[in-house]
């Protein structure tokens, strides 16, 4: 809520609650009146001024009654008409447009440029062997269907590949890996399967695709296939004549463990700054470091026919009617030859201000990123013509006379699916002033791709999206809101943690501590980065009349609109401290029975659970005053608690980060080790936890225990920080 403007609603709130000065002179003796009616006729004036006068509630109707499917649709279509990968010419135009549609709204804007490794496939070659069979030549491409709109543009999407395997020749007998983990391989050996030397072949689903290759490397693997099994991706009609991936359909992406540039770790690729070279960027422990491809579920299934040796157990095997899946190795040898392009390519951030009015020194940031492997219908484009469609209700609201209390930055990343790539190298290079000034960043990524609505964030944020969603209505349904959409998805958690490193929040939340969100009506859908990805898909099956994105925009607008507006921010930290909490059980279930300590852990969350109710009481309190003496409303107490509301989520951080991951400065949230996808709690103690369960010494525990105060110091300053208090 904005503060009184020039002493107006302070002056006549206090007329309202004082009673009137005594006449000099009066014929007759005035009554005072009742204390009870006073104090309604107080209330009522207060409220009046306060609420009725204030223009935010008016605003976020305004902001929801303004969604049109129509420019969500118009941008998509705009957004989608060529593939385009990070670094190519289509994908400048598709920033052009972006820039444009965003400056037509005069809205400050500008393409901030990094110079930064890409890889691309230079020679990619697979054949298939076997005894007794005649050798089988893979075509490795996806197919177009009869009248397809887009099937002359298709041939300029890069052709399929890993993005940073290893540049090489294999030939050698394969072995079936099921979904390529860790517990996968450890399985293999203890079936004395010996996959060194071998092209271990898995299948999507579980893990990311970087894992999958990593573990294929560790376990001895020269080689990795990486399929799209029929069980998980074609279980129904296929593209176009439904939503399904069609058998020559193939899911590309790239297998960079790490983050940002990979010869800038840790720092920004501005211009003239210190790199690695190429060689040595690609021969990070983060890079895949063998040769490895992508292949569809028809070409998956030809392998796997002609792999002999024991028949898979049943939790590898594949859908009803698949032939058995069996383990090997061989006899079926596959030939795999890639060479990899990797060179320096310029990409394009696209960043628009909305300049706050009264603090416009505090951020509250929107982000959502541009390239795509082809089409990029739904990922990631879904959520540009979101971010587009919003802009434009922002821009009519301006007409009306609103302007954000807070600066509301509208940002659109290039390079994200190498490595969160664009937005890395932004928050490295920002570092300072977005740490010091951000109050909260809300990512969508696949705005769309099918039903059901699903939400991520930090704990702080859980009850504002909650209330938010309640205002918002079910694009499937007129009569019910986003809520009832949302509790009907039977997603569990309800609300998911942002650990994983699968979007752009990773360098706000694991990076630096801003509080973040991330939003997606749909889940996983069949098409994943593959050529069938495009306007089509969407319109068919994704969205057909674009409600959904709509709806996806009014959600992110109206938690955008409430944090950049309102005078005290509607941060709830209630929910942090159960989180903490569950995360400890956890930790104590993982180490039972072993010398390690627990009691600094439940200390700190104690600590922490104390500095939440007083913050809660304070601002009970600041509420309290704000409708019944406003004149007790002190900016700079309100700005006080505000800062620690919001700087609250950076003590989470540690500036050493995780013991072998020092990128990851969060300490509460962070990716699995073993999962770039899954979002880990205490991922530092977890980390510690895996490595002493495999080495077993005292000192391997002791590294446990230490991580344990680590996570407890952490905790303790954030306590710190949320209550105001020096020791």
């Amino acid at each position: 809520m904005p503060p009184p403007q020039d002493g107006v609603h302070d002056s006549a709130v206090r007329a309202a609650l004082l009673p009137p000065p005594a006449p000099r002179r009066a014929a007759v003796r005035l009554r005072p009146l009742p204390l009870l009616l006073l104090i309604a006729a107080a209330f009522a004036a207060s409220y009046h001024l306060l609420f009725h006068l204030s223009p935010a509630p008016s605003y976020y109707q305004s902001l929801l009654s303004l969604g049109s499917n129509d420019t969500a649709a118009a941008h998509l279509h705009a957004l989608t008409i060529r593939p385009h990968l990070a670094g190519t010419g289509a994908n400048a135009l598709a920033a052009a447009h972006v820039a444009s549609a965003l400056s037509s709204h005069s809205f400050p804007t500008r393409l901030t440029s990094y110079s930064v490794l890409l890889s691309y496939p230079a020679h990619r070659a697979l054949s298939l062997s076997a005894p007794d069979r005649d050798t089988v030549l893979f075509a490795l491409k996806q197919e177009t269907y009869a009248g397809d709109p887009y099937d002359a543009v298709s041939a300029e999407a890069v052709p399929t590949f890993l993005a940073y395997a290893a540049s090489g020749s294999v030939a050698a007998e394969a072995v079936y890996a099921n979904y390529g983990r860790a517990e996968d391989y450890a399985y293999l050996a203890a079936r004395g399967i010996n996959v060194t030397g071998k092209v271990a072949v898995a299948r999507y689903g579980k893990v990311f695709r970087g894992d999958i290759v990593r573990n294929a490397r560790d376990a001895g693997a020269a080689a990795a296939v990486i399929y799209t099994d029929a069980k998980d991706y074609a279980a129904g009609k296929a593209f176009p004549d439904g939503p399904w991936m069609p058998p020559t359909g193939v899911q590309v992406g790239s297998t960079f463990k790490g983050v940002g540039d990979p010869t800038t770790p840790m720092w920004p690729s501005s211009e003239g700054c210190e790199r690695l070279s190429i060689a040595e960027a690609m021969s990070s422990d983060d890079m895949p470091g063998i040769p490895a491809l992508p292949v569809s579920w028809k070409d998956g299934e030809t392998i796997l026919q002609l792999i002999g040796g024991d028949v898979a157990p049943k939790d590898w095997q594949g859908g009803d009617g698949a032939a058995a899946y069996r383990i090997g190795p061989g006899p079926a040898v596959l030939n795999l030859t890639y060479i990899g392009n990797e060179t320096m390519v310029t990409i394009q951030n696209v960043i628009s201000v909305i300049e706050g009015r009264e603090e416009p020194d505090r951020y509250v940031i929107l982000g959502n990123h541009r390239d795509a492997w082809t089409f990029g219908a739904a990922d990631p484009n879904s959520g540009t013509a979101t971010l587009l469609e919003l802009a434009q209700r922002l821009s009519e609201l301006q007409k009306k006379g609103w302007r954000p209390r807070r600066t509301i930055i509208l940002c659109n990343w290039d390079a994200e699916e190498y490595g969160l790539t664009g937005s890395t190298e932004w928050v490295e290079e920002n570092r300072a002033m977005l740490t010091s000034r951000t109050v909260a960043y809300l990512n969508v990524d696949i705005a769309v791709d099918g039903y059901g609505f699903y939400a991520s964030a930090t704990p702080q944020l859980d009850e504002l999206l909650k209330e938010a969603s309640k205002q918002v209505q079910n694009p499937d349904n007129g009569t019910q809101s986003l809520y009832d959409l949302w509790m009907a998805s039977n997603s569990s958690p309800l609300i998911g943690r942002l650990g994983g490193g699968g979007s752009d929040y990773s360098a706000f939340v694991q990076h630096i501590g801003i509080p973040s969100v991330d939003m997606t009506i749909g889940s996983d859908y069949a098409v994943y980065h593959s050529l069938y990805d495009d306007f089509i898909w969407m319109e068919k099956f994704g969205d057909p009349l674009f409600q959904r994105h709509v709806a996806v925009a009014s959600m992110w607008g109206l938690v955008a609109l409430r944090l950049s507006d309102e005078e005290i921010l509607p941060f709830n930290y209630s929910n942090y401290v159960t989180e903490l909490e569950n995360g400890a059980l956890g930790i104590s279930e993982t180490v039972l029975g072993m010398s390690v300590s627990l009691s600094p852990l439940h200390k700190s969350i104690e600590v922490f659970r104390k500095a939440v109710l007083k913050v809660d009481s304070e601002l009970k309190a600041l509420q309290t005053w704000k409708i019944w003496a406003p004149w007790r409303n002190n900016p700079l107490k309100v700005r006080e608690i505000n800062d620690r509301l919001m700087m609250t989520e950076r003590a989470f951080t540690d500036r050493e980060g995780l013991s072998g991951r020092p990128w990851y400065k969060h300490l509460i949230y962070a990716p699995s080790l073993h999962n770039d996808y899954g979002a880990q709690v205490y991922p530092g103690v977890d980390d510690a936890i895996q490595r002493a369960k495999k080495i077993n010494t005292s000192e391997s525990w002791q590294s446990v225990q230490h991580e344990i105060y680590r996570v407890s110091r952490v905790i303790n300053q954030a306590a710190l920080v949320l209550s105001g208090g020096l020791t």
